[in-house]
């Protein structure tokens, strides 16, 4: 059994890290090696009970074959409140920075068309009838803060639960349109570019730049970030779909599906986040300056988030298998 040990080592040291951070953290190649060491644990534990092992070897090997089996079978016991810390400090960061080529893809592109909708209708105005639905251009006779966020404040929970609905519809739809070979989610994408670029420009030829763009600060680092992240996990599935790769289409689908699925699920709660914050935090009296100031600490905040969360998990690895 000696050559047998570096494998009931390894087993070990990821039920620790399995009982410290929970099943969510763990990467693909850590989950084969707890199905493939288990099997080999309970093959030795067979082998050492058949044979008249020494006791103390028999009963280690039942309680590591039986925490490993709890993992494997039966699933983490850990609450569900553990489980949506584990995703939001671990799964989503980690995912995010694995996708940031189709994030970035849909962050560009709304860069470019905010760029290009500010210079066209800050160079005539008309031209925002052009890029914008009629039914989106205000009559702008005051600031935004003043327009948008003149609802009673006792009414801030039932405006911050539309927000938050509308929002993860939008990025629903942005998602979604990854299975159009990712047409629709690049028109969403362009079109919230777009609009953003173009209001900008309106707000600021009446005078009300600097206010627009305090009153979208506070929410709008997390909300655009959001809709971008969203249209990353919809250009995975147009991804699977037109560039599947060596493997079959369908199993591309399925591998880029669950990756899409927690960047939408990450996409989530960073709408809830955002949300709140627009319906308890911009419509506050506050000035221009403490506006932009919050939306710096939010933008801040989330490039932390993104760079930094779930690092120390990543670092935490099985080590290598050995013969034994």
């Amino acid at each position: 059994m000696a050559t047998a040990k570096p494998r009931w080592d390894r087993l070990e040291s990821l039920l620790v890290l399995l009982d410290r951070r929970g099943v969510g953290v763990l990467e693909p190649a850590q989950i084969d090696a707890l199905a493939l060491d288990y099997r080999a644990v309970t093959s030795d534990l067979a082998r050492a009970r058949g044979r008249g092992y020494d006791a103390a070897i028999v009963g280690y090997l039942n309680r590591l074959s039986a925490r490993a089996h709890a993992y494997v079978y039966v699933g983490t016991s850990r609450s569900g409140w553990s489980a949506v810390r584990s995703f939001l400090a671990a799964e989503f960061p980690r995912e995010l920075r694995r996708s940031w080529f189709p994030i970035g893809i849909c962050a560009l592109l709304t860069v470019v068309a905010a760029a290009v909708a500010y210079a066209a209708v800050n160079a005539e105005p008309a031209n925002a009838y052009a890029l914008l639905p009629a039914n989106s251009i205000p009559a702008i006779s005051k600031a935004l803060h003043d327009s948008n966020f003149g609802f009673d404040r006792a009414f801030a929970p039932l405006v911050s639960s539309e927000i938050i609905t509308n929002n993860i519809r939008v990025a629903a739809i942005a998602f979604a349109g990854g299975m159009t070979c990712g047409v629709l989610t690049l028109w969403i994408i362009l079109e919230n570019g777009l609009m953003v670029g173009g209001l900008g420009a309106l707000f600021a030829q009446a005078g009300y730049g600097t206010d627009f763009w305090a009153t979208i600060a506070p929410h709008g680092v997390i909300e655009l970030s959001a809709i971008q992240v969203a249209g990353g996990a919809g250009l995975l599935l147009a991804g699977a779909i037109v560039a599947p790769g060596r493997v079959r289409r369908l199993d591309a689908l399925v591998r880029n599906a669950r990756r899409a699925a927690t960047l939408v699920l990450g996409t989530a709660a960073m709408l809830v986040v955002a949300g709140t914050i627009e319906g308890f935090v911009s419509p506050q009296r506050l000035s221009a300056g403490v506006r932009l100031a919050i939306g710096g600490l939010t933008l801040v905040a989330l490039v932390l988030y993104v760079m930094l969360a779930g690092r120390s998990r990543e670092s935490e690895s099985v080590p290598s298998r050995s013969a034994g």
